[in-house]
């Protein structure tokens, strides 16, 4: 679905973006500016997101869900600087290293009334024009972008708004709650809160470490890097960073490197589907050292048994375990603590606790799927 949605928008409005000339990419090493546009990584310009010079767009495997957003990734390293490839951590980028996420949704009609969104994946890379290096923005809303900033002291993660004009984003260091409408495929409408997170929530997420609370990137890690490009045709991604002076030191082979599933193949095995969505959505938080340690529970690509929350009674869920004895019920999806936190949709009990106000249902099919076909049980 999301690749027609992308390939009518490009039809539409890609003579408009050829016109566009690139911006000019800025690290500020100290200031904070006001406008997106002063870091000059993606611009509105002539019914187009252009990207910055050396501005590369990316892509993960399988991507955090975030209310059905729409989003458009990009990294820039300083002339002459590449990130170090890790095996299973986040790369170590350079100082000066300025990545950001661009959050959107289509319109309803031709204006934006309501703000009714019907796109069912996270992305829409089918969108980008790779030779003018913009993507479309007829019947597109763009609603923030986050920027992540590589800097002298650490990771800086800042907040940018888009104006009502769609003309740039503004730094709200509170964020934003912008009222939407989800349209699901059975045409059910579900108005939610979408929310723009504040600064403290983007380095709460952020902190994947719970005891030095150090900020850094969730997504460009080998595993979820590792996967076929939609931005350089035939090409591997992780060969890609690396032949566009962006990574440095990877193996000689991207076999040699871990891999996620992309969470919606079929042909991948129900295990890996899960498991990889689990890994993108939950292990940032729920690993030996991050902010969910004391739950007990990791779910990174490695855990097993009672760490993933098989048989696991909660430690402190409280009224969040909906009434269920286990993180995980083998066979029995209905009695998992997983699923519920998973499904619900009130604010003290919902897992994730940020990033979404809507249940992904797909999602929860997934994971109920797999927790239905495990064997064993709990006694």
């Amino acid at each position: 679905m999301k690749r027609l949605f992308c390939a009518a928008l490009l039809a539409l409005t890609a003579a408009c973006s050829r016109e566009a000339a690139p911006p000019a990419p800025a690290y500020h090493a100290q200031d904070n500016p006001e406008a997106l546009s002063a870091w000059g990584m993606v611009r509105a310009d002539n019914g187009a997101l252009a990207l910055g010079a050396r501005v590369e767009p990316y892509d993960l495997a399988t991507p955090l869900f975030s209310d059905y957003a729409l989003k458009l990734r990009t990294v820039w390293t300083p002339p002459g600087e590449a990130a170090s490839y890790r095996d299973n951590a986040t790369f170590d980028f350079p100082v000066g290293t300025v990545i950001t996420k661009t959050f959107y949704y289509p319109q309803e009609g031709a204006s934006w009334t309501g703000a009714v969104m019907q796109a069912k994946e996270e992305d829409a890379n089918g969108a980008y024009d790779a030779q003018t290096r913009s993507m479309p923005l007829s019947g597109v809303r763009l609603l923030e972008t986050r920027v992540l900033v590589r800097r002298e002291t650490g990771w800086d993660a800042l907040p940018y708004v888009w104006n009502e004009e769609q003309t740039d984003a503004v730094l709200k260091r509170a964020g934003a709650l912008i009222p939407l409408t989800l349209v699901r495929d059975d045409g059910r409408r579900e108005a939610f809160p979408y929310v723009a997170p504040n600064a403290n929530q983007c380095a709460g997420c952020h902190a994947t470490n719970a005891t030095t609370k150090e900020i850094e990137p969730i997504g460009p890690k080998a595993r979820h890097l590792n996967t076929a490009s939609v931005f350089s045709s035939g090409a591997n991604q992780l060969k890609h960073w690396e032949a566009s002076g962006l990574l440095s030191g990877m193996p000689a082979s991207a076999n040699a490197a871990p891999r996620n599933a992309i969470w919606t193949d079929l042909d991948a095995s129900l295990d890996a589907r899960a498991r990889a969505y689990l890994d993108i959505n939950c292990s940032h938080c729920h690993n030996p050292s991050g902010p969910a340690d004391t739950s007990g529970m990791n779910l990174e690509p490695d855990a097993a048994g009672p760490a993933l929350g098989k048989c696991k009674a909660p430690i402190a869920a409280g009224g969040g375990s909906g009434g269920r004895p286990y993180g995980i019920v083998p066979g029995a999806p209905e009695q998992s603590i997983t699923v519920f936190r998973m499904e619900t949709t009130d604010p003290g009990k919902m897992m994730p606790e940020l990033g979404r106000a809507v249940s992904h249902e797909e999602g929860v099919a997934l994971i109920a799927a797999w927790i239905e076909h495990m064997q064993g049980e709990c006694v």
